[in-house]
């Protein structure tokens, strides 16, 4: 076996690879911070109150807040109600965007949360669980004098959070209350130009319709869309990055087809994370600038969750496939089957007598090597976690392909598994983490175990087989990195998609921690295709896997060290991997 690239590059070409690489990590961040502008942007917009003059209401009748077809206004319910007009007659207009500009479809999505003015009255105050009904048509046209198309209508209801924070008197009547902010609408697209929200709020004492709600002075909301800036510096790096992943990947896999033997697990799934890695960069959010995709939040999620779910999962076998236990003996496969102790040349059955009373059980490491089925312990709850993800995405976004106004945070149990939901990934992320963090110790410790059979080599050979070392050793903390700076990102993520949902509170993210993150996937994915490759060159021409250690003696017999005992021995794709062998005991 040739060995893979980690092992047999020169310390100078590796260092250059790894410089370069960290260039490009560097400009990564740099395009973020230096070129593309904030992620979002978030408007702010007063319903204005318009007044439908006609008895019967009229469907295809929009009232405009502006402009030259503008609605009959009023400035309170005061006048309102001095006017006798009623409150079913009063109509919140809203138009997106602000008046001289547009919206395009470069903003990919358009979020808005609504926010009630309410003011505090004795005899009209808000009632404990008030839940506000909300009557809504969203409509959508491309220029400033073609007729509006309705988009949706939806009856919606929205649970009131309201505090007063003085005390409840006549002299205090007038004063709002401080209420929390509610979702409202999420658009998969911005595929149109203008855009016409017409709300009502239905009153209907009988069947207790919007009654006790308090008394409603104006209606506020925030939309927030991605910018079209960082919309262009996204796709231009999706597009740079998606042949470059491909290139490698078709490149690492032709060079393992090439070998004599079948490709072995961790080989194959480093060919499936970059699989997953092609797949979330494909940019077929080109297509999005001019079409009307508005599943493409739904499919971004998928995409992401798939990524997510293969990188967790390769984290875990890449460090399984590489813990071993510290073995005191190496032994040598004869011509005739028999196994015998390197040097001494006694039985092999004493090896098992000294490892105690289980003489097959390191046989048993070595059978369970490669087998996938080992690690259903821990790759089934990733499976699981990311079905779950997909479950309550559906439940959201899935839904709002059909009905933009719908949200899971609208009711009380929706809400308190929003929240639920948020908490315990956060939490699973951080012991993930953990556990990755303790095997990654386990592996550092194994591997320092069998130094003790490095003494015996030839100073060469000895120094080979410890820039191996710690060559993998500095690869096992740049993937700890990776995996930190991943939970950071996803913990970040979800508590900046659902601040809106539950207060004020949020973590405000630079362009450049996106593109920073996501150019470390790909360098991360990148780096591991190509150091795990099969190498063309060997170290040593008379090398052999399976002879004994002699001492320096051996040195010109070859000293290829097999730190594990074994004679089901499998070849893999680096001496450290063959140096290792599969723990029993997870």
């Amino acid at each position: 076996m040739a060995g893979a690239i980690i092992e047999n590059m020169s310390t100078k070409k590796l260092v250059i690879v790894g410089v370069t690489l960290l260039l490009f990590q560097a400009f990564a961040f740099m395009v973020g911070g230096l070129i593309a502008p904030s992620p979002t942007t978030a408007v702010h917009y007063m319903a204005t109150k318009c007044v439908d003059t006609i008895k019967h209401r009229d469907e295809k009748k929009w009232f405009m807040p502006w402009g030259p077809d503008q609605c009959d206004k009023i400035r309170s319910f005061d006048e309102a109600m001095a006017k006798k007009i009623e409150a079913n007659n009063i109509v919140f207009a809203v138009h997106i965007p602000l008046p001289n500009k547009e919206m395009s479809p470069w903003f990919q999505f358009m979020l808005v949360i609504m926010q009630f003015d309410i003011a505090f009255k004795m005899y009209n105050q808000i009632e404990d669980g008030a839940m506000v009904t909300i009557d809504v048509q969203l409509a959508y046209r491309d220029d400033t004098v073609s007729e509006w198309t309705k988009m949706a209508q939806s009856f919606e209801q929205r649970k009131l959070n309201c505090n007063f924070t003085t005390t409840k008197t006549f002299e205090n009547e007038g004063r709002y209350y401080e209420c929390d902010l509610l979702p409202f609408m999420e658009v998969g697209s911005v595929a149109h130009k203008y855009y016409l929200l017409n709300i009502r709020l239905p009153v209907n004492e009988r069947k207790k319709i919007n009654v006790g709600i308090g008394e409603i002075k104006d209606i506020r909301f925030v939309s927030i869309h991605q910018n079209g800036g960082f919309t262009k510096v996204w796709f231009a790096m999706k597009t740079f990055l998606t042949p470059s992943i491909l290139i490698i990947m078709i490149w690492y896999w032709r060079r393992i087809t090439l070998m004599s033997r079948p490709p072995v697990l961790l080989e194959k799934v480093i060919l499936a994370l970059g699989i997953s890695m092609t797949f979330i960069n494909i940019p077929v959010e080109w297509f999005s600038v001019g079409f009307n995709w508005t599943w493409m939040l739904l499919f971004g999620d998928i995409r992401q969750g798939i990524f997510y779910s293969m990188l967790l999962s390769f984290w875990i076998i890449f460090c399984g496939e590489h813990l071993m236990e510290i073995q005191v003996y190496s032994t040598w496969v004869l011509g005739n089957g028999e196994v015998k102790l390197c040097g001494s040349c006694v039985p092999a059955i004493k090896i098992f007598t000294e490892l105690g009373p289980h003489p097959t059980k390191n046989l048993q490491d070595q059978t369970e090597r490669n087998r996938f089925s080992v690690y259903w312990k821990q790759v089934g709850p990733i499976v699981f976690g990311s079905f779950c993800l997909f479950i309550f995405d559906m439940c959201e976004r899935g839904v709002q392909l059909k009905n933009p106004f719908y949200s899971i945070w609208a009711s009380d149990v929706g809400t308190e598994l929003a929240m639920a939901f948020i908490i315990v990934a956060g939490i699973c992320a951080c012991l993930y983490f953990l556990f990755l963090c303790f095997m990654v110790f386990q592996v550092f410790r194994n591997i320092s175990g069998k130094r003790t059979s490095l003494p015996a080599m030839s100073k060469a050979r000895r120094l080979h087989y410890e820039g191996l070392i710690f060559r993998f050793k500095f690869l096992m903390l740049v993937t700890l990195t990776c995996a930190a700076m991943t939970v950071i990102f996803f913990i970040i993520s979800q508590v900046n998609e659902g601040h809106w949902h539950w207060g004020e509170h949020t973590v405000q993210v630079n362009s450049a921690f996106f593109t920073g993150i996501y150019g470390m996937w790909n360098l991360y994915v990148f780096a591991i295709m190509f150091l795990y490759a099969p190498s063309h060159k060997r170290y040593g021409d008379d090398q052999s896997s399976g002879q004994c250690i002699t001492g320096d003696a051996g040195a010109n017999s070859g000293e290829d060290i097999q730190l594990t005992t074994t004679i089901t021995h499998v070849d893999g794709p680096t001496e450290i991997y063959k140096m290792t062998g599969k723990e029993a005991q997870e």
